[in-house]
């Protein structure tokens, strides 16, 4: 295995894996992804391509660096002004609630008022939680049929609920 050339071909590749996963540009991990290809060459066995090989190890060492304690400590370590920043306001006033009240009952009118094909997938796939394959078998139809009930009416909920979004 030259290992120049593995590192030549694959390293735009795996810079590219590892920032699509930590989120940022991490020389540690790309060194780490060199060693473990280095130290693995012999176990690797000609059965898939190498370029997936070298993606998996990238893949592996870049989640590996996310569950390492450095991460989590780093994670846990905020100034003291992002403290402040990301406390919640968990208290909620008299008028909060009665806006959120609002809030539902205008949804759920909305949602009553769809026509009925519309209003029982729209509740069967995404308030109940079911696949559209079991929408589609519940009310005997194509499964197309009932992605374009759903696209429909998402369309009128959006329409009515304007102001809310």
């Amino acid at each position: 295995m030259n290992f120049e050339e593995i590192i030549k071909n694959n390293k735009n590749n795996i810079k590219n894996i590892i920032r699509m996963i930590t989120k940022q540009d991490n020389e540690d991990i790309e060194q780490e992804v060199y060693i473990k290809l280095w130290k693995n060459s012999d176990k690797y066995e000609e059965r898939g391509s190498l370029k997936s090989w070298v993606n998996t190890i990238a893949k592996n060492a870049s989640k590996d660096y996310l569950k390492s304690a450095v991460v989590k400590n780093e994670q846990n370590c905020t100034a003291d002004e992002n403290v402040l920043v990301n406390i919640a306001d968990r208290k909620k006033t008299p008028e909060d609630g009665i806006i959120t009240t609002e809030r539902q009952k205008t949804i759920i009118n909305a949602v009553d008022n769809l026509k009925p094909k519309f209003r029982e997938v729209i509740m069967y796939c995404e308030i109940y939680g079911y696949t559209y394959e079991e929408a589609a078998k519940k009310f005997n139809c194509p499964i197309g049929t009932v992605k374009s009930r759903i696209y429909n009416a998402k369309k009128e909920l959006a329409e009515v609920l304007k102001d809310l979004i």
